[in-house]
């Protein structure tokens, strides 16, 4: 395992375990944090708690902060990932109400648990701690543009909230099963909570976001693999530079292009049509010989949670007749999954 990437985080310092706080959510995409935890790190979450308009759960117990408290909670982790990254009035009574339960708050929205005044007045006179983990390392500099040693894969998204982070965390721990030595790098707020360590990319100054995504992703011995967890949609409308310059800062060697069965519509824009996987990754391959001319593209994971267990395995099986490429679930694993593993550790192959 390679020297872990500089952040302002600490995972084994962080008040462990947590209540998964949904606010008001009612899409389930916005609860993206939330879900990563759950799924990715249960042992460190004891339940939910939400604002009576929340349409969206985990399934985690339902515990108001002080049974929580009294559960083992130390920290409220605010689980949601709205548009905008921001903490709506309505939240703060209950947040205030985690901090007099004697529970610290965790926060990686683009609003500062620390900026709002409310919050900073209670966990002063309280003794509670705000922490903000969307705080990118200081002294980034810019790209260098320079050819990095080791192995790099970066999931590429045709949209945000569909699986990128989900499928390099699969990779990482298949590749691990394998006996490769491999690192998961995050680039988002649940990334970092999950793995203790990374760069939040959209926190990043645009124009030290490549040179963030080159620190991401240091140089390593020739046999390591870094997995990059993928950022937003080099054709999104509003996050596409963030995108671009994780693409060009982490010079992938292999892409795995991730999307939802069934989203045909730019989560959020609805008057803006999902690219398809054909363009994702013409584009993606694209844009990303500019600092890696070997880039290629192993194959495609695609969320199918919305589809029982044989209509998944016929999508599956026919978006790879399309493409001619492996196409599989991270999640449900299998024959398909083992096919990508495989085509992503390959050699030569463009």
């Amino acid at each position: 395992m390679q020297t872990a990437v500089p952040s302002s985080l600490d995972a084994d310092m962080l008040p462990q375990p947590y209540l998964l706080f949904l606010g008001d959510t009612v899409e389930p995409s916005y609860a993206k944090t939330a879900f990563g935890l759950r799924d990715w790190a249960r042992d460190r979450c004891v339940g939910e708690f939400a604002c009576d308009t929340a349409q969206v759960t985990t399934g985690l117990p339902f515990l108001s902060p002080a049974q929580a408290q009294q559960a083992g909670a130390r920290a409220m982790v605010i689980g949601v990932a709205n548009p905008g990254g921001r903490i709506p009035a309505a939240w703060i009574p209950l947040l205030i109400q985690a901090l007099e339960s004697g529970l610290d708050l965790i926060g990686g929205m683009h609003m500062r648990l620390s900026g709002i005044e409310p919050l900073r007045n209670a966990a002063r006179a309280l003794g509670r701690r705000l922490i903000d983990v969307r705080d990118p390392p200081p002294h980034i500099p810019v790209a260098s543009g320079a050819k990095r040693t080791g192995n790099r894969l970066l999931t590429v998204g045709t949209d945000c909230a569909l699986g990128k982070k989900y499928t390099a965390l699969a990779l990482t721990r298949a590749f691990r099963a394998r006996g490769i030595d491999a690192d998961f790098r995050a680039t988002g707020q649940t990334g970092i909570l999950i793995a203790g360590a990374g760069i939040p990319m959209d926190a990043v100054v645009a124009d030290f976001a490549a040179g963030a995504a080159e620190t991401l992703s240091p140089d390593a011995d020739a046999a390591h693999w870094d997995v990059i967890e993928g950022q937003g949609s080099l054709s999104h409308p509003a996050y596409a530079g963030v995108s671009l310059a994780l693409l060009h800062g982490s010079q992938p060697d292999v892409i795995v292009v991730c999307h939802e069965y069934g989203r045909d519509r730019v989560l959020g824009y609805p008057h803006y049509p999902l690219p398809s996987i054909e363009d994702t990754i013409a584009l993606a391959l694209t844009l990303g010989a500019r600092t890696n001319p070997a880039i290629r593209c192993a194959g495609i994971s695609v969320n199918t949670a919305g589809l029982d267990h044989d209509t998944a395995q016929r999508v599956l099986a026919a978006t790879a007749e399309r493409l001619g490429l492996p196409v599989a679930d991270p999640i449900r694993g299998g024959d398909a999954f083992t096919a990508l593993v495989d085509a992503c550790l390959a050699r030569g192959v463009r």
